[in-house]
């Protein structure tokens, strides 16, 4: 099967964390927590955000850019209101890296710097500064996932007290 990676880097809300981690639960990504974190990883809010889903997650847990990447390697794109390109311009590979950065600051400019093709940007209005973090990474999740017509997950529910075939 097809793997997204979603790397946080920095996270400083535990509710956001929460969400990107139900996220990945929801579609089978790995989740990747660079630190230092804003919050504790037993941090109250963090678990009512993500309910009941983290026994479904693979999670890896790192102390900082550099140990990130002295463990990874693969394609990576950097989600920045800086970037230039579209997310949606972008053909996505198999074992790809999404990166988001922290809430107050998004991902640190050096890095864009040094990644500059690969720095993908997710179109909103000119007066609004940002996305919230969590709706960015599920928007950027279900475009790789659309790319990849949806492998693995179930996409037709079902009606709770009738059949579809019935009404």
């Amino acid at each position: 099967m097809a793997v997204i990676n979603i790397v946080m880097v920095e996270p400083e809300i535990p509710q956001n964390t929460g969400n990107v981690a139900r996220t990945c639960a929801a579609t089978g990504a790995r989740l990747h927590l660079v630190g230092p974190m804003g919050f504790k990883i037993d941090d109250r809010k963090l678990k009512r955000a993500g309910l009941d889903y983290w026994h479904f997650l693979d999670i890896t847990y790192y102390n900082d850019l550099d140990d990130f990447f002295a463990k990874n390697s693969g394609d990576f794109f950097f989600f920045t209101t800086k970037g230039r390109k579209v997310h949606s311009e972008v053909t996505y590979p198999d074992n790809c890296y999404l990166f988001f950065g922290k809430e107050t600051k998004g991902l640190p400019e050096e890095l864009l710097i040094k990644n500059k093709d690969s720095c993908l940007r997710i179109p909103m209005a000119g007066e609004i500064r940002s996305l919230n973090l969590s709706n960015s990474v599920a928007i950027a999740v279900y475009e790789v996932l659309r790319q990849w017509d949806y492998p693995a997950l179930q996409n037709e529910g079902q009606l709770h007290n009738y059949r579809w075939e019935e009404v």
